[in-house]
């Protein structure tokens, strides 16, 4: 997956309906060819009057808003975390799936939450505490802790010194097609698809990248 202009909307590894009955394939489709393919229109769009700022990572431009061309900020802000999260929430997922982590993601969720599900319910929770748009995330802090967060919008946790081990997108687009306006209902069938295998590796790569 290119992380550098030109930026493309690479195919998922999976079928648009491998998701099953849990999420359907039409939002599947929808939510990776048009939403997502939005965000890489765009940003590429921008980025081709920078040439720049075209050898930049997508985490660079997301961690230096503050340094970019101010008519640029917001959209590269927007876009920049459009495309960071959709590309995180779509890796997250599989069909079969394991039913919780093992290993060490599985002992830190223990250790910071309890139990794994504590952890669940403070899980959705926070996803359905998100007022309009925006994600809800499993992250390692500052201090290497995990804990969770929720986000605005396209905005990420990388500014915030937090890295992602997990996010679920409750923007409507995700899954107002087969759950309507039931937001709970679309958090309690994502975790039936909950990439825990992505999940831990994730978490594993917290302690050794920096962004």
């Amino acid at each position: 997956m290119n992380q550098q202009y030109k930026f493309i909307n690479a195919p998922l590894p999976y079928a648009y309906d491998a998701m099953e009955p849990y999420i359907d394939e039409t939002t599947m489709w929808l939510h990776h060819n048009k939403h997502l393919q939005a965000y890489i229109d765009n940003l590429n769009d921008i980025l081709c009057k920078y040439p720049a700022l075209q050898n930049w990572t997508l985490e660079q431009l997301i961690l230096n808003v503050p340094s970019l061309p101010e008519e640029i900020r917001t959209p590269v802000r927007h876009n920049a975390g459009g495309v960071f999260n959709h590309r995180f929430y779509f890796s997250c997922l599989a069909n079969p799936a394991s039913p919780h982590p093992e290993g060490a993601l599985c002992e830190a969720i223990e250790k910071e939450f309890g139990s794994f599900k504590s952890f669940r319910d403070c899980l959705k929770e926070a996803a359905l505490s998100v007022f309009g748009s925006g994600y809800a995330w499993l992250v390692v802090n500052a201090a290497g802790k995990l804990c969770i967060t929720t986000t605005k919008n396209q905005d990420t946790p990388l500014p915030l010194n937090m890295l992602p081990v997990l996010n679920i997108d409750v923007w409507e687009h995700a899954y107002y097609l087969k759950h309507y306006n039931l937001r709970a209902d679309y958090i309690d069938d994502w975790f039936h698809v909950v990439n825990w295998k992505q999940a831990d590796k994730n978490y594993a790569d917290c302690f050794r990248m920096a962004y």
